[in-house]
C-alpha cells in the first residue's frame, strides 16, 4: 500500500498514542475530526490538548509544520490557543518530542540535532531538550 501525507501523519498519530500509552499515561481522542488539536493528554494533574505532527530529518534538524492548511481556501492557520502542545514523531528516528504551542514561529519550527555550522546556540531548540519517550 503506498504510503502519502494523510497516511504518514495517521501513522505518526498512532505511534504517538502507543507512546504515551506505554509511559502510563491516560488519552482521549475527541469525537470526528473538527477539533483543532488530536489528543487529550491526562498526566494526573492536567489536561493538554496535543496536536501530532510528523517530524522530517533534514540536514541536522528535525522539521515539521506548526500550521494547518485549508484545502478548500488554503489558509493557513496556527494552533496558538487551541492546543498546548506538539507531540511529534520523527520515523527517521523513531523517536517522539513534545514542544510547547508557541507563537513565535510561524510556519515551521526545528529541533537540532547538531550544531550550527556557523556556532550560533543562542535561540536553539536541542531536540534532546524535547525528547517524550518510554523509559
Amino acid at each position: 500500500m503506498a504510503i502519502n501525507q494523510k497516511r504518514t501523519g495517521e501513522l505518526s498519530e498512532g505511534l504517538i498514542l502507543a507512546n504515551l500509552l506505554s509511559m502510563g499515561y491516560s488519552v482521549s481522542l475527541p469525537f470526528g475530526d473538527n477539533q483543532r488539536y488530536d489528543m487529550i493528554l491526562d498526566d494526573g494533574s492536567h489536561l493538554l490538548r496535543c496536536q501530532c505532527k510528523t517530524g522530517c530529518l533534514r540536514a541536522g534538524v528535525i522539521e515539521f509544520c506548526v500550521d494547518s492548511v485549508n484545502n478548500r481556501t488554503g489558509e493557513r492557520k496556527v494552533y496558538v490557543g487551541d492546543a498546548d502542545v506538539f507531540l511529534v514523531y520523527c520515523h527517521a528516528l523513531k523517536k517522539c518530542y513534545k514542544i510547547p504551542v508557541t507563537a513565535e514561529v510561524k510556519r515551521t519550527m526545528t529541533l537540532r540535532l547538531e550544531s550550527p555550522k556557523n556556532g550560533q546556540t543562542k535561540g536553539v531548540r536541542w531536540a534532546k531538550d524535547f525528547e517524550f519517550m518510554p523509559s
